[in-house]
């Protein structure tokens, strides 16, 4: 088992929560230490996905830890150094824009500022229907920013979703070890005929 402490936050983009699970049981595998950090519309919302109470119950199962689903609670994420790496899966667009324009009014979000204080990296794995269009100038934004790798992601449906963002999820794991190691894992952009898993 590694031994670095992972945050793994998640946001909305609820049709993507199923897959977003699946590898934070996986990261739970490999690392001692898997703090979940929950939003408050995933705190609260049942959706045609799920209810929220089974939602957090799983995500409490899998990780054998209260999940952090306050400002104040992740505001000590910082002062007291609780983390070498965070994820935030799915990060909306919603969350790209607050991170972008150093917002933090969710848990997630205070989350990334108290955790970067530390100089310490933050993977985001987008999940967004306005990836290529609202949220570009956030998703841009982030890319060049110090301490922000991102999960490799693509267009998920061009046809019928042309400005839809998504990252490969089954690449949280490689994106994370790369961050630790402070590089950003290559390509960044997935190519045409890429299934998403």
């Amino acid at each position: 088992m590694r031994k670095e402490r992972v945050g793994f936050a998640l946001c909305g983009s609820f049709c993507t929560h199923q897959r977003v699970l699946e590898e934070l049981e996986r990261l739970c595998g490999e690392y001692e230490t898997v703090l979940p950090i929950v939003s408050g519309i995933c705190q609260s919302t049942d959706t045609r996905f799920g209810r929220a109470e089974d939602f957090l119950a799983r995500v409490e199962g899998l990780t054998g830890h209260r999940a952090v689903c306050t400002v104040s609670e992740a505001e000590p994420i910082g002062p007291k150094r609780l983390l070498d790496a965070l994820v935030i899966a799915p990060c909306t667009g919603n969350t790209l824009g607050k991170l972008a324009g150093g917002i933090t009014d969710t848990a997630v979000t205070m989350a990334a500022k108290a955790h970067l204080r530390n100089d310490r990296p933050v993977v985001i794995a987008v999940a967004s229907n306005d990836g290529l269009s609202g949220a570009a100038k956030n998703l841009g934004e982030l890319l060049v920013r110090k301490n922000y790798f991102f999960v490799p992601f693509g267009q998920d449906d061009p046809e019928k979703k042309p400005c839809s963002l998504v990252a490969d999820f089954s690449r949280i794991g490689d994106t994370l070890q790369a961050a630790l190691e402070g590089r950003q894992l290559q390509p960044v952009l997935l190519r045409d005929g890429h299934t998403f898993s």
